[in-house]
């Protein structure tokens, strides 16, 4: 039974239009869990490698522990902020991206300052086999065999009214956050994905680069 009615969204809708959500979380508004279960009830749908179904979620809310998560957040988010890598320097020689990226980096600044009083923290993970050390070669299918899923899961979450962020940095502190967590050392973690309630109208699609600048037929 659905725990709340899915807003009016079209396939092409939803998926154009669920976008990283920051400064518009509801950090107030509790979530209710029945209705993280559901989306992630719809997460369990997607593909995974030879069905394996290897994943695991783990949903923080417990406010102490999400204090916590948030402090290694900002501590992450500080540093890749003062780096040459951050989003507003990579294309600071770019104008018709450098107004962007500013933003996404204002955003990311503000959460990284309030990750911990997100209602809900997901931390999607992945066991794998040989005690949690990654196999020489190729990871893609591996992560592939997760990251559908935290997808699913996103546009799920949009649907109903839920705002939601792919974040990494915290995996800087991977082992710290795996500590306080309690996670087998076979278990690997892929993101965290805050998830609140979100504020505004609504979204509407990006500005992306032109397919064609970006599209290879046969080569390169």
């Amino acid at each position: 039974m659905q725990f709340v009615p899915t807003l009016p969204l079209s396939p092409d809708e939803l998926l154009t239009t669920t976008r990283t959500v920051r400064r518009r979380l509801d950090l107030t508004r509790p979530v209710p869990m029945e209705l993280v279960r559901e989306c992630l009830e719809i997460a369990l749908q997607a593909p995974s490698g030879s069905n394996r179904q290897g994943w695991h979620f783990v949903l923080v809310t417990d406010p102490m522990l999400r204090a916590e998560i948030g402090l290694l957040y900002q501590r992450a988010v500080r540093a890749y902020l003062d780096s040459e890598s951050s989003a507003d320097r990579l294309f600071a020689d770019d104008p018709a991206r450098a107004a962007v990226q500013r933003r996404v980096t204002e955003s990311l600044a503000w959460l990284g300052d309030r990750m911990g009083q997100v209602p809900v923290l997901l931390v999607p993970c992945l066991r794998l086999p040989g005690g949690g050390e990654f196999a020489a070669g190729n990871q893609a299918g591996l992560w592939g065999s997760l990251l559908p899923a935290v997808w699913s899961y996103m546009l799920a979450a949009r649907a109903r009214g839920l705002g939601t962020a792919w974040t990494t940095l915290h995996l800087v502190y991977e082992a710290e956050v795996a500590e306080l967590l309690g996670l087998p050392e076979e278990v690997r973690q892929a993101a965290l994905v805050p998830t609140a309630w979100y504020t505004g109208e609504g979204f509407r699609p990006a500005i992306r680069q032109p397919l064609d600048e970006v599209l290879h037929v046969d080569r390169w």
